[in-house]
């Protein structure tokens, strides 16, 4: 428990402080930071996978599967739009509703439980629910605009586990196939760029470039990490440490990148703290009752 601890928060800690690390490539396109992100990471993860015992097969089978290349697939276009929405954001100054968005991911997990898993939330889990959405709404006033980003993070995020629910593959493999998906599209995007004069990674000064070229380290890392601490840790506990992101997230947005948290904003995230208070109260119930019947 002690290993798995140390993975979980290292995994969240390293989310939590990626806007640090995008906000260095704010002179390149998003899609071009994207592309750059879903390259390096391929071949962080061959590396990775050529390193490891019987990985290189497994993956070159996963990929052989009609029913799981289908699965991979729109695994692999949920989680770039995820990807591409958030380093948008960071970029264009709405690193708050980033937060917002992971925050209330796992309140939106709950609606996709009932629409195609049918499972039946308790009344707190709805509660939480509730609450989460008063607090989205406070937020729309006071942006005055839907905030679509935070929900386009939660919803691509909660559809993306979705998603991963329908196969069985370790992480590496699966981060693996997701970016080989879309390895074609990120060359052919980089290539149209260069066409057009429109590439921006050739005026990056050197440091900069070394460390887009270390975007699939910094993609792939925190992922093997959470699975890692995802074998060794209570869901429940994992359920309290997955805010740890978000909250560095929500701080860097305030005193680091001086973005605006007006009184009706922190009014919305009372609400939504509330929402996961209540949310993380009733998985503990529901863990420990489960828990006794066995």
């Amino acid at each position: 428990m002690k290993k798995g601890l140390v993975y979980a928060i290292l995994a969240y800690i390293a989310w939590g402080l990626l806007p640090v690390y995008w906000k260095l490539f704010g002179s390149m396109l998003p899609g071009e930071i994207l592309a750059h992100r879903v390259m390096w990471s391929f071949v962080f993860m061959t590396i990775l996978l050529l390193a490891g015992k019987g990985q290189w097969k497994a993956f070159t089978q996963l990929l052989t599967v009609p029913r799981t290349l289908l699965v991979v697939a729109t695994s692999s276009l949920l989680i770039s739009a995820n990807w591409l929405i958030f380093i948008w954001a960071v970029n264009n100054g709405h690193v708050i509703e980033t937060s917002i968005g992971y925050y209330i991911t796992p309140l939106f997990n709950i609606m996709l439980a009932v629409l195609f898993l049918r499972e039946k939330p308790t009344g707190a889990q709805w509660v939480a629910v509730g609450l989460a959405a008063i607090g989205v709404a406070i937020a729309t006033i006071d942006y005055g605009h839907f905030p679509w980003v935070s929900v386009s993070l939660a919803a691509s995020f909660g559809l993306y586990s979705l998603v991963k629910k329908r196969v069985a593959y370790g992480a590496s493999i699966g981060l693996a196939g997701e970016t080989a998906v879309v390895l074609p599209l990120a060359l052919i995007y980089v290539g149209y760029l260069y066409a057009t004069h429109q590439a921006t990674v050739g005026t990056l000064p050197t440091y900069k470039l070394i460390l887009l070229l270390l975007a699939g380290a910094a993609t792939a890392m925190p992922l093997l990490w959470f699975a890692k601490a995802a074998v060794r840790l209570p869901l429940s506990m994992l359920g309290f440490i997955q805010y740890i992101g978000p909250s560095i997230t929500l701080l860097l947005s305030v005193f680091v990148f001086k973005e605006k948290f007006s009184p009706a904003l922190l009014a919305s995230f009372a609400f939504i703290w509330s929402a996961l208070v209540v949310y993380a109260l009733a998985s503990i119930r529901t863990a420990r009752a489960a828990a006794v019947q066995r």
